[in-house]
Formats: C-alpha cells, structure tokens, sequence
C-alpha cells in the first residue's frame, strides 16, 4: 500500500485547512500532505509536503492519526496509508500555493460538510487528543465504511 502524510497546523483555538486545486480531493478541504517519495522518512514527506504547499517549515510534528484507505471501486493506486500529524510550531505565513488554497477556520466551526466524507468521524477525536488507527473504505464521494480504534502511541 503507498505511504502518504498528512498534517494540520493548529493554533489554541483554530485549525488550518487548504481546498485542493488538482488530483485526488479536488475541491474539497483537506490538511497537506501527499506520497511519500523514495529514500524519504515519512516525517520528512511530511515536512516537504506542508512546505509545498503552504510555505511553511513544521518545527515539531506530533502524530496523533494512521488511516489505512482503500478504494475498491476507483483507482487502486489510491490506496494508501496516510500518516496524519498536528503542527503547533512553525516557521513562516502559511500561504496559497499552486496546489492549495490556506484557511484558518475556528475549531467549532470546521466545514465537515465539504471535506472528505470520513473525516468529521476522526478529525474531531484528533483534536480532543485522541489517538487513532482507522480503517476507512471509499469512493471520491461516498464513504463505504469505517472502523477506527485508539491507541496509546505510535
């Protein structure tokens, strides 16, 4: 299954989300993240990806989420585990890139309703400091089923 990241910058009271512009997502609200790249930590995608896409370089990574996805009615090459962090601390203003838009929106007030279908099941126990290992089953606009379990660490 490909390795893929995913991370969120979170603020006291708010949380940074970006609507993706092209590929898999498009349109909808996401954190960044992406593919994991030969000779790549998974950390340092993750680093990577949140500097592509938003011009800012993570100072500390806390993972608190890792999803395994599959889409057997679409592409396999979507497959993937996604491993999910939150960024408290940081260099620089996050900003629009090519690949994203960058939004900050409070925590109550999180747009579920145009994200990917399973995350208003997953993203609020993150935030709450949670754990999570889920299971998700998908297609690009519906969600098949969804299984999460807590863990102590990663």
């Amino acid at each position: 299954m490909n390795q893929a990241t995913l991370c969120f910058l979170l603020k006291k009271d708010s949380l940074s989300l970006g609507r993706k512009k092209r590929k898999l997502g498009k349109g909808k609200y996401n954190g960044f993240g992406g593919n994991v790249e030969e000779n790549e930590t998974i950390e340092q995608a993750t680093i990577r990806e949140l500097y592509e896409e938003t011009g800012v370089k993570a100072i500390t990574l806390e993972k608190v989420a890792e999803m395994n996805y599959t889409f057997p009615e679409e592409n396999k090459d979507w497959n993937q585990t996604v491993h999910i962090y939150l960024v408290r601390t940081w260099n620089g203003e996050a900003k629009e890139t090519e690949e994203m838009t960058v939004e900050w929106f409070p925590l109550d007030k999180i747009p579920y309703e145009h994200m990917w279908k399973n995350d208003k099941h997953w993203l609020p126990l993150v935030l709450s400091g949670k754990k999570i290992k889920g299971y998700v089953r998908h297609t690009e606009e519906r969600l098949s089923s969804i299984r999460l379990e807590y863990v102590d660490s990663f």
